[in-house]
């Protein structure tokens, strides 16, 4: 499927997230959606990442999505959460690791990966 199918994919996904969005005001549930990111050579670095990964399905998912979050592999084998969009938090990073017990705190104590 190439850019020829492009319309339609995306109104097949605004249907899809329509239905999301119904369901989790029907039960009153938060509905968490993972997206796939791609490398956006055509153009200068932009968008939230301030890098050249961009988030794929458009500005559908931009505007289906109330809170949207950014993860990556941080020092070591900790991850970093980004708040990019949201209208009722600021825009932060905090920093957790993944271990046998589930998530948890940073593993050395620093907020970033630098």
């Amino acid at each position: 499927m190439g850019r020829g199918e492009l319309a339609n994919r995306q109104m097949h996904l605004a249907r899809f997230l329509r239905m999301l969005q119904r369901l989790a005001d029907e039960f009153g549930v938060a509905v968490v959606v993972t997206n796939q990111v791609v490398a956006q050579v055509d153009g200068p670095p932009s968008g939230h990442m301030g890098e050249t990964r961009k988030p794929i399905g458009g500005h559908i998912m931009a505007h289906a999505s109330t809170t949207r979050l950014s993860l990556r592999k941080g020092r070591g084998g900790n991850r970093i959460c980004k708040v990019y969009d949201s209208p009722n938090l600021p825009e932060a990073e905090a920093t957790f690791s993944i271990g046998t017990k589930g998530v948890d705190d940073s593993t050395d104590g620093k907020d970033d990966d630098e």
